[in-house]
């Protein structure tokens, strides 16, 4: 059982799709450090300087009883809460991977396109007189026997 086991995760698929996870959750990190770290703030600023980790609304208060300044404060105090900023934030760093995932599928898909063999010559042409299929270097079609240029 266990020399089956190896043999599987030896195998090509098996190892690849590990890398595939691994490189996925880094590239997961790197995405939310971009949308919590340099997207988000700015956006933040424009909309007259909204902290979006701090927007939630208080579905019963903890001890001590709120206002809680911060998301964290509230959390602390032991209050539930809906933490509807922290879900815009997920759902922009979604849209970010959605569209680098879109542009790598789209560029992949242009060089599968060209490496692509380019199409064979033609072998066969139309005959101007009978419309007949013949070979291209004929000189005399063979259907209507009609001398070709």
């Amino acid at each position: 059982m266990f020399k089956e086991f190896k043999s599987f995760i030896l195998r090509g698929n098996a190892f690849d799709m590990a890398i595939g996870i691994i490189i996925g959750a880094a590239f997961g990190s790197v995405i939310n450090s971009l949308v919590n770290d340099i997207l988000m703030p700015p956006i933040g600023l424009l909309l007259g300087g909204v902290d979006f980790t701090n927007l939630y609304i208080v579905l019963k208060a903890g001890t001590p009883a709120g206002p809680y300044p911060s998301l964290e404060e509230a959390q602390a105090a032991g209050a539930v809460t809906i933490n509807y900023g922290l879900f815009i934030g997920a759902v922009v760093a979604f849209l970010v991977v959605a569209f680098v995932l879109f542009l790598l599928v789209k560029s992949a898909e242009r060089f599968q396109q060209e490496e692509e063999a380019p199409a064979a010559a033609p072998t066969t042409k139309v005959c101007p007189y009978c419309h007949m299929e013949i070979p291209i270097e004929a000189t005399r079609c063979p259907h209507c026997t009609s001398q070709l240029a």
